[in-house]
């Protein structure tokens, strides 16, 4: 595995040799030549057994390689950073609904976390409304704090998801900071629109219900629907981090891949196991007394995040294998074509 900090030129090119290789004609932009992408398979479905057997393999593997319990750490610290400010914008809007519907998103956080984990949330949520925090000059303070705090996050994942892929960032700066905004208002757009779905459940559904005429079975079936939608929310979050952080050129958006399905897929077994685990087995309390459900929070997001980045790098495996299958020498970097090379040094360029 190359480093992504320092993209190979493929060996044996030499200057003035216009030649298709695996990895294109020299004087090229580095990654599959047209020639191997048209030899690819144009799906994974299209891969065989053995290929398929060498993208698990690797994708553990890469894994370790590419310190992916590590990068899910550094993913968790920028995530506590933007959840609590996120949580203050939100009380401060929800102050002019009332505290009901704050309730209301609390008791809807008991599908989505471990026990200790939601009076974490719920202290944090309380306690600016102990203190009055509302009005709209806190809302703005507090909205442009948790767009910038959570920025960090995607910045984050953005350096995780290069080095998934084993290629260098060569987007400059004026290109990446609107791109790591933009994407963190859209993430807080979904999450608002996860905490609103949270909310029209209950009584609340039942008004609205009638004023709109709608029956009582309609209400019983969204009861139930709210909780898929809610999925397709996370996978939505997760195909557009999947889409734009990586430096990777072609990936055009797909709301679904092999490597999303299986993160979602993680992330519910992980939250229930580590829910059931600390509510059965669990010695957080004796071990850590009142910072227990800080410790079950920070796992808990951790566990969330380890899943995001492990999907993220079996799309990566899939995407050798198909450069592989169609030509690419084995083991050879970049195996995706960057999206821009501005910031790679002149003679790494090609």
């Amino acid at each position: 595995m190359a480093s992504p900090s320092r993209p190979e030129h493929p060996s044996g090119d030499t200057a003035g040799d216009t030649s298709d290789g695996p990895s294109g004609p020299t004087g090229a932009r580095p990654g599959p030549s047209p020639l191997v992408l048209r030899k690819a398979p144009a799906a994974p479905s299209g891969l065989s057994a053995r290929s398929w057997r060498s993208v698990l393999l690797r994708t553990g593997r890469e894994c370790l390689a590419d310190e992916l319990p590590d990068r899910a750490a550094a993913l968790t610290y920028y995530g506590v950073l933007a959840v609590f400010p996120a949580l203050l914008v939100l009380v401060s809007l929800l102050g002019v609904i009332g505290r009901s519907a704050t309730e209301r998103i609390l008791d809807g956080l008991q599908g989505l976390a471990p026990g200790p984990a939601r009076e974490i949330l719920r202290e944090a949520v309380d306690q600016p409304q102990q203190a009055g925090a509302s009005g709209s000059v806190l809302a703005l303070l507090g909205l442009a704090a948790a767009v910038w705090a959570a920025s960090g996050y995607v910045g984050a994942f953005i350096r995780s998801a290069n080095a998934v892929y084993d290629i260098a960032e060569g987007r400059p700066v004026w290109k990446l900071t609107p791109l790591r905004l933009g994407l963190t208002v859209l993430l807080m757009v979904l999450l608002a629109a996860s905490a609103v779905i949270v909310v029209f459940t209950g009584p609340l559904a039942d008004r609205v219900g009638r004023a709109l005429g709608i029956g009582a079975t309609a209400l019983t079936v969204w009861t139930v629907a709210k909780w898929p939608v809610l999925v397709l929310l996370v996978v939505l979050m997760i195909a557009l981090l999947y889409w734009a952080a990586p430096n990777v050129r072609g990936r055009g958006f797909r709301w679904v891949t092999p490597g999303s399905v299986l993160s979602v897929l993680l992330w519910l077994a992980a939250s229930a196991g580590f829910a059931f685990y600390v509510a059965t087995f669990g010695s957080y309390n004796r071990t850590y007394g009142t910072l227990a459900g800080v410790v079950v929070f920070l796992v808990w997001l951790w566990l969330s995040n380890f899943a995001i980045l492990l999907g993220l790098q079996f799309d990566a495996e899939l995407s050798r294998a198909r450069a592989v299958a169609g030509g690419l020498p084995e083991g050879e970097e970049p195996y995706v074509a960057p999206r821009d090379t501005s910031t790679w040094p002149l003679g790494r360029k090609h």
